[in-house]
């Protein structure tokens, strides 16, 4: 399993600001929001409006460069587009990787059954982090 992002090139041009919504992104392990990369994004370049920082996610995100992680309330961001599972906290929503096999044959087998092409799958579990496990025993 790869541990690196891609170095794909964006099919647009690509701009200074969507470099800094890019490595803002890779800069983190904590699957962030959109709101968090663009604070992270304002403190390199303050000019950066929240609908660029957006939009240029959303772009990033159809060209496969970044994926998208839905969780709890809200949409997350990993830089790792390769098969990998993630485990939510149900009390505070952090989201982290786990180094599970990704398994094409399950995706195989769900485009057989359903007749679908292109399918994949995206494995997510739930659970307590350890932060909020302490929080509670506190």
């Amino acid at each position: 399993m790869s541990t690196s992002a891609p170095d794909q090139p964006v099919t647009r041009r690509n701009t200074r600001q969507r470099q800094l919504v890019l490595d803002a992104v890779r800069s983190r392990c904590d699957h962030p929001t959109a709101e968090e990369i663009y604070l992270q994004v304002r403190e390199t370049d303050g000019r950066v409006s929240r609908g660029t920082v957006y939009r240029n996610l959303n772009l990033l995100t159809e060209a496969g460069i970044i994926t998208t992680v839905k969780a709890p309330g809200t949409s997350r961001f990993d830089w790792r587009c390769d098969g990998h599972a993630h485990v939510v906290c149900r009390a505070c929503g952090a989201v982290a990787d786990i180094a599970l096999p990704h398994d094409q044959a399950l995706d195989a087998r769900a485009a057989e059954e359903s007749s679908y092409a292109q399918v994949c799958h995206s494995l997510f579990f739930e659970g307590t982090c350890p932060a909020c496990q302490h929080a509670a025993q506190s």
